[in-house]
């Protein structure tokens, strides 16, 4: 199939079949006008293999091959694809391991921010789109969609909104028992061509009756081999025959998967069906506990957040708290913690609250109290924080950890609860006490554990320091910190990001630079790296460098409203108003209060002698930030053009009080001046912008002529 022009490019969409059955939407594929298939079609249930079953297929499917024609792109993306397909670490070595991937459960004190997982769906995107060697397109059907874990809904929306359907036509299937979550169908809405079955192709007539002659015990194998997800009439058959048998030998069929699902030896498998089937089986309690516990800690690992509330909740569901709290307890933490970190905070705070009333233990109490001071300090919505409380709260998990009998356990969580009192006296406002606690803590744990022991969270307690020592302005301390965080733990991204802003605050813009890549080799696609490369690369004259990076913050989160406001006054610098124009209205459906951006609209109406609607775009720039100098000086330019030379005044002196040391606003508003004869204010102006920019030919002239004007008036 030859490549589609620029102009059928133009009018490309990928598809949404949805609606009817599984085999209505397969029998209706042929009948969609689509390239040679990618791969076989992709099956999305979260039931097969939990978090990125749909990412993980394709991953194991295709980077075999990729590893045999191009072994460097394998290694760019190696944190994606490990991380969606950890079978692939036969093949695909982990050249990026960290302090916080390699903790013990018992030592970890650090966790992925929940962005991660939008990370790593577009590394991944970036992978799948060079998966292939020549250049023919391709397309690729994802079925399931609605019954995707969060993380491959993400994955496939980021896939639909980023991969050119010239290149990789994306088919997305769906039922209508369930909805997908909304960055999935807000992304099928954007961009695909919505069809029902009947719609895009002949339809397969199933027989209502296919599968009844087979023996019943084989339909209902047939059934739970297929994780009992088949539907419609043949799945309707398969399904009464499973129901049909007696318990006992519907747990022994699900006994038996688990068996052949283990015999296959892919971890995945253990996040997904053969959960399912354990949960189903002999000894739900005795096999699927200790499961789904495991599950859950590979997840909240990695940064799996929706699938930790899932399987905590599931170990939940088997449990009774009153009696088997320890097992209980387990989940307990991970659950609130996953809830806490996707905002569903109050739930967190039931949970802990449960945990509080059925028991005494002075291990819990203590994680409790600390657990909810993190959420009244950190995690709730502003309107519910109450940092007093949380202190008191911390004061208390103190005070039971200096009562822990072993000294290793004393030492560590003593230092843990009072580092999180130091985030607290943060937020209250003394750093000075927030220094001392990290600082103790430090000194503590250096003196009582050996090298080796907790690692992690003493890497933690220095970065946390050096944040506290930039607050103070003592940034060679907060650099020397990091210094030693980074020998630690070398390839933690957050480090250098972190680094790089204090050499940029500094000055030392070729280190932040450096910094700010080398973070970027360690992490996935991460926009806020990019933006602060793009910001300094910017402030150091390397426009093209800035533009690539801006345009690429826009590629990977087009919601980034720093990036379209950065992007545009770009724009507007290299004499392109159209484009500049495209973004600020692009941002201003992000932000329609957007001062910044509302500036860009009014600068550009300007140019294009618009004055009417240049004046009402700075009016709406100046009503949402009556301080935005470069709207006061757009409107004044307006109001000069349009005969009112006054208003044009009024505005230009404003701006001038807002920004003094500006030799532009001063020469500006000297022309106004010496507009109405006012020579003594024009020369003043004059004089102190040709102190501020000494080497202005054009102020220098202008000076020199209002002296000559000023001795005549």
């Amino acid at each position: 199939m030859e490549q589609a022009t620029d102009m059928e490019q133009a009018t490309l969409r990928h598809h949404w079949l949805h609606g009817g059955t599984h085999q209505d939407r397969m029998a209706a594929l042929p009948g969609l006008p689509l390239p040679q298939a990618l791969l076989d079609p992709v099956d999305a249930h979260r039931r097969l293999r939990g978090p990125y079953t749909a990412a993980g297929t394709m991953a194991r499917a295709l980077t075999p091959g990729v590893l045999a024609r191009d072994s460097d792109l394998v290694r760019r993306y190696d944190i994606e694809l490990l991380s969606v397909a950890p079978e692939l670490s036969d093949c695909v070595p982990n050249s990026r391991e960290t302090l916080t991937s390699m903790a013990l459960p018992a030592e970890r004190t650090r966790y992925y921010a929940r962005l991660r997982t939008k990370r790593i769906a577009n590394g991944l995107v970036e992978f799948f789109r060079s998966a292939w060697a020549d250049a023919a397109p391709r397309s690729l059907v994802v079925y399931n969609a609605e019954h995707a874990d969060q993380s491959d809904q993400e994955f496939l929306a980021a896939l639909l909104r980023r991969t050119d359907p010239g290149r990789l036509t994306v088919v997305v299937c769906t039922g209508s028992d369930e909805q997908p979550g909304e960055a999935l169908a807000s992304a099928l809405a954007a961009y695909c061509e919505p069809l029902l079955p009947s719609a895009a192709g002949p339809v397969a007539q199933l027989d209502a009756g296919a599968g009844a002659g087979a023996d019943a015990a084989d339909a209902a194998w047939a059934y739970v081999r297929a994780e009992c997800l088949p539907d419609g009439p043949e799945g309707g058959v398969l399904r009464s025959a499973y129901e049909a048998l007696p318990a006992a030998e519907r747990t022994a069929l699900h006994d038996r998967r688990v068996a052949e699902l283990r015999e296959a030896g892919e971890f995945s498998l253990t996040l997904g069906a053969v959960l399912y089937h354990l949960e189903r089986g002999t000894d739900p309690h005795g096999r699927a506990v200790p499961a789904l516990w495991a599950a859950s800690d590979h997840c909240v690992v990695n940064g799996f957040y929706d699938a930790v509330i899932d399987l905590t909740e599931r170990g939940h569901a088997l449990l009774d708290g009153a009696t088997e709290f320890q097992e209980w307890w387990r989940f307990a933490p991970r659950r609130g913690l996953a809830l806490s970190l996707l905002g569903r905070t109050r739930e967190a705070e039931r949970i802990y609250e449960e945990a509080r009333i059925l028991t005494t233990l002075p291990s819990v109490q203590m994680e409790c109290a600390y657990s909810i001071a993190m959420l009244y300090t950190r995690h709730h919505e502003p309107a519910l924080r109450d940092d007093r409380l949380a202190k008191g709260l911390l004061n208390g998990a103190i005070a039971i950890a200096s009562l822990l009998p072993e000294h290793v356990d004393r030492a560590f969580k003593s230092a843990f609860y009072k580092n999180g009192r130091a985030l607290v006296e943060v937020h209250l406002g003394d750093l000075n006490e927030a220094l001392r606690l990290v600082t103790e803590c430090i000194e503590d744990l250096d003196r009582q554990l050996t090298p080796d022991q907790h690692r992690l969270h003493r890497s933690v307690l220095k970065n946390n320091r050096a944040r506290v020592y930039i607050g103070l302005g003592r940034f060679d301390e907060a650099l020397a910190d990091y210094a030693v965080v980074i020998e630690q733990d070398p390839n933690h991204a957050e480090h250098y990001l972190e680094r790089g802003d204090i050499l940029r605050r500094l000055g030392r813009y070729d280190e932040a630079l450096t910094d700010y890549t080398r973070a970027l080799r360690l992490s996935p696609p991460f926009p806020e790296i990019y933006y602060n490369r793009a910001d300094l690369r910017l402030t150091d004259g390397d426009v093209d460098g800035a533009m690539a990076d801006f345009s690429y913050v826009l590629d990977l989160e087009p919601g980034f409203l720093d990036a379209y406001i950065n992007r545009a006054g770009l724009h507007l610098e290299l004499g392109d108003p159209d484009s500049a124009l495209r973004d600020a209205q692009a941002g201003l459906l992000l932000d329609p209060d957007c001062a910044h951006l509302h500036a860009v609209v009014g600068q550009v109406l300007a140019e294009r002698k618009d004055f009417a609607d240049a004046e009402a775009a700075y009016d709406r720039a100046l009503s949402a930030d009556p301080t935005l100098v470069s709207a006061l000086s757009g409107r004044a330019a307006v109001r000069y053009e349009t005969g009112r030379p006054q208003a044009a005044l009024d505005d230009l002196s404003r701006a001038v009080e807002l920004d003094p040391e500006d030799p532009a606003l001063r020469y500006n508003r000297a022309f106004l001046h010496q507009e109405t004869g006012n020579w003594v204010e024009a020369l003043a102006d004059l004089e102190l912008a040709a102190s501020l920019a000494p080497e202005d030919e054009d102020i220098a002239s202008s000076l020199t002529d209002c002296r000559r004007s000023a001795a005549m008036a």
